[in-house]
């Protein structure tokens, strides 16, 4: 179409397909993640790509470079693993410790010496059956956590199991592709030294990354903030995510593992809300072209030719590390509806088996039609993935009722209600101050940076970003949120946080300050249950003090001032 853009018919294919045809999905109740692959499945080479001899004008709506499309998607799941590290923080990280290390390596383990001597059976060499067995037990970050993040389950103990058993096998892939490495190729002097050398490369990668960290990003954020431009500020968070991922490619380690600890660092910061709500645009639209990817890398005609041994082997593959993760999890005692619903929803084969094959042929350790078979299994199962999160989910509420009717614990829930102050100036300080002094949980948000440090190094709740998004708002748990109070200076910027509030949830009470009778007469008819005129209260405080000054008792003044605040509050309520 125009040869001097790259990728501008594949990037208008793409748009289309999340523009139009995955919200007629999402309207039908069904997925996006599944609207994402089936949209794939027929806009690439073994869909309607097949067609194109026939009928040429079909060109048009065909994206026929796989590869390449599937590199740039890449980025979808280094986004993905970003934004996870930013719900989480190190401390968080090391309380699943057990779940990770413990969990998530037995899981790896026994999964891939039970397929891997499944294969050896089968007749593949020594080598090949461990990396089949290792490859498979790996299972899909991106559409776990997609789907979990999707449905709001990430917090629930099965999202957080799923987690950390995610994670390790994220970490799994570094010794994985060292192992194929080593096995195709010569290794000169001594094997233990080469892997102490990988491994200590590494840990000293991610340590800098801590320590630079740790030191420089606050302050860079600062900086960057106090431009006071979204677009400057969400431009320096992509850098510095692209620049951890990329220091972590150069150690051997994968991108999305740098991304992920990019996360942690800014998680600890008062501007990851900030954060999460100007990515969540990126990371959907680049996880969108990651799921299009996995579905235009689905040979229908390959899997009908052999459909009787793909369908048993992907239910076999279900079925293995179903069984072996269920085991482990109530191993690792957690509750059989937990582990059940764990289980189910991690039996996929994931991305990364598409990582190691293709590393593994590039040194000619498979049989090329083999792994050809072994790859449309696993992209079998993950088409399967979204029927699997519901089959879980539903398997585990059934368990949860027959625990409950055997008398069995009922599940915690987290009750903190929080209140949000939008704006952390004089009026917000004052608020968070009493709040905290009779021990109400709240968040603050603040648009100036320096407010927003100065803030929390006395240890308030605030966090920097912009209070009128409704996108940041759902990070702080506006859901959840017992009250909402804007503090706000601008007139304009208070209405419209308070209308799209109300707008979007209007359960939730709204306390605004206003600048005078007219603004909270505005404020209340945008949604605002309460508006306090602040020149009014000004106003009435120095008269009460006028009044004692000359002589007036202060039971007296007070009374005629409560009076009047009375007359102003009632005018202002029929206004």
């Amino acid at each position: 179409m125009h040869p001097e853009i790259p990728y501008l018919r594949e990037t208008i294919i793409f748009l289309v397909a999340a523009g139009l045809v995955v919200p007629l999905v999402r309207r039908a109740g069904i997925s996006a993640v599944l609207g994402f692959l089936f949209v794939g499945l027929i806009i690439g080479p073994f869909g309607v790509g097949r067609l194109v001899g026939e009928t040429p004008v079909l060109e048009l709506m065909v994206i026929a470079d796989v590869e390449g499309v599937s590199r740039f998607a890449e980025l979808g799941v280094i986004f993905l693993l970003f934004t996870i590290g930013l719900e989480l923080s190190v401390a968080q990280l090391w309380g699943m410790r057990r779940l990770v290390f413990g969990f998530g390596t037995a899981q790896v383990v026994i999964s891939a010496l039970t397929i891997g001597g499944i294969a050896y059976a089968f007749g593949n060499t020594l080598v090949a059956a461990a990396i089949f067995g290792l490859c498979l037990a790996l299972s899909s970050t991106a559409l776990v956590m997609q789907l979990l993040t999707e449905t709001r389950r990430l917090s629930t103990p099965a999202g957080r199991a799923s987690f950390g058993v995610l994670l390790l096998q994220d970490l799994a892939v570094v010794p994985i592709l060292f192992f194929v490495g080593i096995a195709g190729a010569t290794v000169q002097g001594s094997l233990a030294v080469a892997a102490l050398q990988a491994i200590g490369e590494a840990v000293l990668v991610i340590a800098l990354i801590f320590l630079i960290g740790r030191i420089a990003v606050r302050p860079f954020l600062r900086f960057v903030g106090g431009t006071g431009s979204r677009e400057v500020f969400m431009a320096a968070v992509i850098l510095l995510v692209l620049i951890t991922a990329a220091l972590t490619a150069l150690a051997g380690l994968s991108m999305a593992l740098g991304a992920f600890l990019a996360g942690l660092l800014f998680a600890g910061t008062e501007y990851r809300h900030q954060i999460a709500s100007d990515i969540e645009p990126f990371k959907g639209l680049l996880l969108g072209l990651f799921f299009i990817s996995v579905g235009m890398s689905l040979d229908i005609l390959a899997v009908w030719a052999n459909i009787q041994w793909v369908l048993l082997s992907a239910l076999g593959l279900l079925l293995i590390k179903g069984t072996i993760l269920f085991a482990l999890a109530r191993a690792y005692r957690l509750p059989k509806d937990v582990a059940a619903e764990t289980a189910i929803l991690m039996s996929q084969g994931g991305e990364f088996a598409f990582v190691v094959i293709a590393a593994a042929l590039s040194f000619t350790l498979l049989d090329p039609d083999i792994a050809q078979f072994m790859l449309l299994v696993v992209i079998v199962t993950m088409f399967l993935t979204p029927l699997l999160a519901i089959a879980g989910k539903r398997v585990g509420k059934y368990l949860r009722q027959r625990e409950a009717e055997n008398g069995g614990p009922a599940a915690s829930i987290d009750d903190e209600q929080p209140v949000i102050i939008g704006g952390f100036g004089r009026v917000g300080r004052m608020l968070a101050q009493l709040l905290d002094e009779q021990r109400v949980p709240y968040v603050a948000v603040d648009s100036d940076p320096d407010l927003v440090a100065a803030g929390r190094a006395k240890g308030a709740a605030v966090f920097f970003g912009d209070a009128s998004q409704p996108d940041l708002l759902k990070h702080l748990g506006i859901e959840r949120a017992s009250a909402f109070a804007t503090t706000m200076d601008t007139p304009q910027a208070a209405e419209h946080v308070i209308k799209a509030i109300h707008h979007d949830w209007p359960h939730i009470p709204i306390i605004a300050r206003a600048s005078d009778v007219s603004h909270a007469a505005h404020l209340r008819a945008s949604g605002a249950r309460s508006a306090v005129p602040e020149t009014v209260e000004a106003s009435l405080e120095l008269c009460e003090q006028l009044l004692t000054s000359i002589g007036f008792p202060q039971d007296a003044a007070r009374a005629i001032v409560d009076d009047q605040r009375t007359w102003q509050t009632e005018t202002l309520e029929k206004e």
